[in-house]
């Protein structure tokens, strides 16, 4: 009999421990997920000189990993009751297990994806499950301090995914960044094994929706691969892109239509009508776009700007990483206090601070002019991420938190990727926008450009260089200005973008509602 069979409730006064064990188990399996969202970005490189693949080639150990995820989260809720929330979460630390040991065995590109997509089907599971089992073994007044210690893998593991990346990278090769996973996976199932608490048995069964999932499959699939090639594709200048949206919204339509019809749908879309979850699930949305959005614009500033290693880059987001696991218990503990709705609020404004504080970035930016700002956006992200929660499940009744909670985890995710691409599009534009107004000003009728120009022939011309060389020297140079300028510009108006997202969905604040006090724990991801 394993020890989950003998062991009291969390909630036992004879065991008081046992609860935040289970919070630990849990919470284990949800930062390996997270963390392997982004440590393998520093290792592309490396891999791909390994592998022999091209650059778009060896996009897909991204892409396949953020698909399988993608379309997972929503399927979690009713995996974990068709096989019971322990089982599951069990076989998807397992899975998650042997896909990194079959990532590091890699040899060939197509066994990587291969193993990669089957890593992110099993880490979904993980993902959706986690806050399932805490809200599950936490009574009400206690699920603040539970989430925090998940907040802090979900918030922190992204973070540090580059930094931990490239150190292994440097120091071992890249098929370490998957075995790391192996040490705190087996112990991950050892605990799950003997702390987490038994399924009740299951006494009705339903017929499996299979149209729901296969629709679902085609929506979720065609969208974030078109999010994830869209830009490299040019878009809609391309047919697959062209077939991806097709596939996409027929899909869509066809799985809102079936999710709404069946008696027994895979993903009960019903639980929309509650306006807190509707909104909760906008503000979500914004949150992933504004996380992971700028863990993406600012790793490649400091490296493409500044000239940053990985580590390096890493290191300029520590603080805020650390920062942030810091206020977590903080912000679980408020949260029990404060009205969530003015916490949500006072976080999502001071994001928008750090990003309109970053917008002023420039050539001569470095680690110690991004420090404040940096700190203020993982604060930010502390006082949205737990309190979002409570805020959008406080109007929704326990019996459909299950169901609602698998389409609001599912919105974080999809609102990181559609931020992704839609940043990586506007730098794109922007830049070109930029270098266009400043050319205007750099031409043989400007006195100022000319005046530069004759400047850094003199230098040149100084240092050994005839008079022909010299001017197309000082021409480059120039030339190479008004690039980094360009580039510069467009970064921050990526910042100010993303401060103006967060101060727009203000107003839904007053869609959401405050949390019963007096409600029993719910169950939700």
């Amino acid at each position: 009999m394993s020890a989950s069979a003998t062991l009291p409730s969390a909630q036992s006064p004879a065991r008081p421990w046992l609860k935040w064990v289970i919070a630990i188990t849990a919470s284990l399996g949800a930062v390996l997920e997270v963390l392997d969202t982004s440590i393998v970005n520093v290792a592309l490189s490396d891999m791909q000189s390994t592998l022999g693949a091209t650059l778009s080639e060896i996009g897909w150990v991204v892409t396949g990993y953020a698909i399988a995820n993608v379309i997972i989260i929503p399927l979690s809720a009713w995996l974990g009751d068709v096989f019971g929330k322990k089982n599951y979460f069990i076989f998807s630390m397992v899975a998650f297990v042997l896909a990194s040991v079959l990532c590091g065995l890699s040899n060939s590109l197509a066994m990587l994806v291969a193993a990669r997509i089957f890593q992110g089907l099993a880490g979904g599971g993980l993902l959706a499950k986690a806050q399932a089992i805490l809200f599950e073994n936490f009574p009400r007044e206690e699920q603040g301090k539970a989430q925090a210690i998940f907040g802090i893998g979900v918030i922190v593991g992204p973070t540090l995914g580059p930094t931990l990346g490239g150190y292994l990278t440097t120091n071992f090769s890249w098929p370490w960044i998957f075995y790391i996973n192996i040490p705190f996976g087996i112990l991950a199932v050892v605990m799950s094994v003997m702390f987490l608490p038994q399924d009740k048995p299951r006494t009705v069964s339903h017929p499996v929706d299979w149209l729901g999932i296969g629709s679902l499959v085609v929506a979720l699939g065609s969208l974030q691969w078109l999010l994830e090639e869209g830009n490299s594709e040019d878009w809609f200048d391309s047919p697959l892109i062209q077939k991806l949206a097709i596939g996409a919204v027929v899909g869509s339509v066809v799985f809102v239509w079936r999710e709404l019809t069946t008696a027994f749908p895979a993903v009960n879309l019903r639980v929309l009508r509650y306006r807190s979850l509707a909104a909760g699930s906008v503000f979500s949305a914004v949150l992933g776009s504004g996380l992971y959005g700028a863990l993406f614009t600012i790793p490649i500033f400091c490296q493409q700007m500044l000239g940053y290693t990985p580590m390096q880059t890493g290191m300029v987001l520590l603080p805020g990483a650390l920062t942030a696991a810091f206020l977590m218990p903080v912000a679980g503990r408020l949260s029990t206090l404060l009205d969530p709705r003015i916490m949500v609020g006072v976080g999502a404004v001071t994001i928008a601070a750090s990003m309109f504080w970053l917008e002023g970035i420039s050539p001569q930016t470095n680690t110690d002019t991004m420090f404040v700002p940096l700190l203020l956006r993982g604060a930010g992200t502390v006082f949205m991420f737990l309190p979002l929660t409570l805020a959008t499940f406080g109007g929704v009744p326990r019996k459909d938190i299950a169901d609602a909670s698998g389409f609001y985890s599912l919105t974080r995710q999809l609102g990181g990727s559609i931020g992704i691409a839609i940043l990586t599009t506007l730098l794109e534009q922007r830049e070109h926008f930029h270098r266009a107004n400043l050319v205007e000003h750099v031409g043989v009728f400007e006195q100022a450009s000319n005046q530069r120009v004759s400047l850094l022939e003199k230098m040149l011309q100084a240092g050994g260089a005839d008079l022909a060389t010299a001017h197309q020297q000082a021409i480059a140079l120039i030339d190479r200005g008004v690039n980094l300028q360009a580039a510069v510009m467009s970064f921050g108006d990526i910042f100010h973008v993303v401060g103006w997202s967060f101060i727009g969905c203000l107003p839904l604040l007053f869609l959401l509602e405050k949390p019963k006090r007096d409600a029993t724990p719910v169950d939700a991801h």
